[in-house]
């Protein structure tokens, strides 16, 4: 029997491919900036369940930020804006008599801010309930001060539907949610 022929050149190109290879399997680079999510930590603090839902509707994941907000409402207890945050990710699955009982029960609360009487607007809008949502928005509008653009377009827009009910036949309309913070979530009326 014979040996196989042992070449040094090909061990040697042989370990410089593995290296490499190892090199391009590492999770994270130095920074923290690899092509694969970083890990947990364990003993890290817990993001708030109402960031998470926000980020999640954001990104258009409705089932999951509901998941993420029912979470802070085990976490929080049923504050208004976890309450205002359940009903917004039900408006967004297109579960309208949830979304509406919520944000109306949130609207409820005291200091319901501007934002869930503008997502309760716009639950009214999708039933076809203009003449409700334009007061809600009127009522958002006049908490906010007159600062959301978003609350503005919508009052805008139902003002628009009750002076000519035909007005959505024509073109499909964008109805935009509003979060706290800094971002708006955009609902798209399906004609």
């Amino acid at each position: 029997m014979s040996r196989p022929h042992f070449h040094p050149f090909t061990a040697l190109a042989t370990l410089a491919a593995m290296l490499a290879l190892g090199a391009c399997a590492s999770p994270l680079g130095p920074d923290g900036d690899g092509p694969y999510a970083p890990g947990t930590n364990p003993r890290a603090e817990a993001v708030d369940g109402l960031t998470v839902g926000h980020r999640l509707m954001q990104a258009g994941e409705h089932e999951l930020a509901l998941e993420a907000f029912t979470r802070a409402a085990a976490d929080q207890g049923l504050t208004p804006d976890v309450i205002s945050a359940l009903g917004t990710a039900n408006l967004g699955l297109g579960r309208l008599g949830q979304a509406e009982t919520l944000l109306r029960r949130a609207i409820k609360a005291e200091g319901a801010v501007p934002e869930a009487w503008n997502n309760l607007g716009v639950v009214l809008m999708e039933k076809g309930d203009y003449a409700e949502a334009s007061e809600v928005f009127r009522h958002a509008y006049a908490l906010d001060n007159g600062q959301s653009d978003s609350i503005r377009d919508n009052l805008r827009l139902a003002l628009a539907k009750i002076e000519n009910r035909d007005y959505d036949d024509a073109e499909q309309q964008d109805y935009k949610l509003v979060r706290r913070g800094s971002s708006d979530y955009l609902i798209r009326q399906i004609p």
